[in-house]
């Protein structure tokens, strides 16, 4: 079987079956520059291709919270994790002098300037979840960045914290 008709069968691109036999991940040889292919090497590859994981369920509890790096914080028959690591969650890495200004800062991986990283910073002021009602909680605070809205970078919180705990 030829490579065009191996991508129709599995799905792929051509380059991709051309990859898999090149790797090894098809049985095929190479007949005057063009690449020959195993039917049942393909049709097994296939298989391997449609099993699946299902996904784990992502479970909010006081033990994933803290195994992610929150910190457990009980009273007055109140029981919360704080995330006080949620810059990680959110994709915000900043570097500092000394002083403690910042001397670098990226949203997501891109580079932007040190007053929008402090007002990212500013935009959100605290994360927890709550015991209670089994929820993540935001207090934003007053700042708003022109690189990400309150909104997007809770959302982009929650889906690192999500994240996080699929990958524990």
């Amino acid at each position: 079987m030829n490579t065009s008709t191996a991508a129709a069968e599995a799905h792929v691109t051509a380059a991709t079956i051309r990859t898999w036999c090149r790797i090894g991940a098809v049985a095929a040889v190479k007949q005057a520059g063009r690449w020959i292919i195993d039917t049942t090497s393909l049709a097994a590859r296939i298989a391997i291709g449609k099993m699946k994981r299902p996904a784990r369920p992502v479970v909010y509890s006081i033990e994933t919270m803290t195994a992610i790096g929150g910190n457990r914080w009980q009273k007055n028959g109140m029981d919360r994790v704080y995330l006080n690591n949620w810059t990680e969650f959110a994709g915000i890495e900043t570097t500092q002098y000394n002083t403690g200004n910042i001397s670098s800062a990226a949203y997501q991986g891109g580079g932007i300037s040190n007053s929008q990283a402090y007002k990212l910073l500013g935009s959100i002021d605290k994360i927890w979840f709550d015991a209670a009602d089994g929820k993540l909680h935001c207090r934003f605070g007053w700042s708003e960045s022109r690189v990400a809205t309150r909104d997007e970078v809770w959302a982009a919180i929650v889906a690192g914290v999500r994240t996080a705990i699929a990958a524990l």
